[in-house]
């Protein structure tokens, strides 16, 4: 079954572009209602009606432009930033000289700054300062005066824009790192998944084919020389170029045992463990479930059952064909335990470290990497001459991303 992958794309700067949104009809708002109550210092009123007219609907009529990058061009900015300056260029004309002297708003008032930040959010703060600039040449002209608040107002505007503008290049930055360590996370699950296929399957299969070629001798040796090379090559890459592929491990070549389980056809609902782990149960492994059924979700309980035939595999090829495995199911209120254990020589102290190091990766792929997979964990115990114990625990309800794929 093929599996559909939802893939939510973020973006840090669509908050800002909402917030622009909200900013522009807000500030046209307020400018109309300086008007209103400053509408005695207007020796010319009727220039300031027609600005508010023409500034009421182009900030209506544009609002899907500062939606979103894509919507707000360079063409849109221009003219937007053009409506800014001519208010500002506009109020003298419309006010008396009291009102200029006493520092009181432009007709866009700071409606002015929304044009601005338009450009900021666009491009980033080089895109901010030029806009800033002939804003603070407008506001100049219309005090006519090098004032100490026009200059404070305009090194505020100018501060303000090119610092939005910096802030949203770190954000665009900062997304693309994300989105590229989420590719990295997600291509790294994916082979680990790969590695666990390939380790249960081909890398078993060269391994007895060499094991066998070299009992049988002659073009057969030769046939298991080239599947040991084989084996070695690809055990390098999945394990990320550990090894040397002229390196040929013989304890690796001791044979395998390749064990197909059955799955349910219908893996909509929960699917009963014992029914997975039947197929394992043989003259040398004791199998002992609950007379109940164990329902797990379905990615859950193969992964599980994946990692129980795993462990047994290392049973047969590192304890020794006459070894004899006991599996243990025990059905927890909130997760399900699964032991493994088998009467042979043990692992020695250091030996799955030296095995990882070396690429060969079944403990730590086939059977760890499964269970975290699914949000359980391994734990393996193993005291020389007594025998091995894996213990494998998995939630009922599955908190890793392989149940939910």
């Amino acid at each position: 079954m093929a599996k559909r992958v939802r893939v939510m794309r973020m973006s840090v700067e669509q908050p800002l572009w909402r917030a622009l949104t909200g900013y522009r009809v807000l500030t046209m708002l307020y400018a109309m209602g300086l008007f209103v109550s400053q509408y005695d210092t207007y020796d010319r009123p009727r220039i300031a009606v027609v600005y508010y007219v023409v500034l009421f609907v182009w900030t209506l009529a544009t609002l899907p432009r500062v939606q979103n990058a894509a919507a707000c061009t360079k063409r849109f900015l221009a003219a937007d930033l053009s409506v800014a300056l001519v208010g500002i260029v506009l109020t003298p004309l419309a006010v008396n000289e009291h009102h200029i002297q006493t520092g009181g708003p432009t007709l866009p008032s700071i409606w002015t700054a929304g044009s601005v930040l338009a450009f900021a959010i666009k491009g980033g703060w080089r895109w901010a300062a030029f806009a800033s600039t002939p804003v603070a040449v407008a506001n100049l002209i219309e005090r006519g005066t090098w004032a100490r608040d026009t200059v404070h107002n305009v090194i505020l505007v100018w501060v303000a824009s090119i610092a939005i503008g910096y802030v949203v290049e770190v954000a665009r930055a900062s997304e693309r790192t994300l989105a590229r360590a989420l590719e990295i996370e997600a291509a790294t699950r994916e082979r680990e998944r790969l590695a666990r296929d390939i380790h249960d399957s081909v890398l078993q299969v060269l391994a007895m084919v060499q094991r066998r070629g070299a009992v049988l001798g002659g073009e057969a040796a030769e046939l298991g020389r080239m599947a040991g090379e084989q084996e070695v090559a690809l055990r390098t890459l999945v394990s990320g170029g550990l090894l040397p592929v002229s390196r040929i491990s013989e304890d690796e070549a001791e044979g395998a045992v390749v064990r197909a389980v059955d799955e349910p056809e219908d893996s909509s609902g929960p699917v009963d463990l014992r029914a997975l782990l039947a197929p394992y149960a043989s003259a040398k492994v004791n199998l002992a479930e609950p007379g109940a059924p164990v329902p797990l979700p379905p990615a859950s309980a193969r992964e599980l059952a994946a990692a129980v035939g795993a462990a047994l595999d290392n049973v047969h090829r590192h304890a020794g064909e006459d070894a004899r495995a006991w599996i243990l199911v025990e059905d927890e209120p909130d997760e399900v335990i699964v032991t493994v254990r088998d009467d042979g020589p043990g692992i020695p102290e250091g030996r799955l470290a030296q095995a990882e190091g070396e690429g060969r990766l079944g403990v730590a792929l086939s059977i760890r990497g499964r269970l975290r997979e699914i949000g359980g964990s391994a734990e393996l115990i193993s005291v020389p001459g007594q025998g091995t114990e894996v213990e494998l625990k998995v939630p009922k309800v599955s908190r890793g991303k392989a149940g939910t794929r």
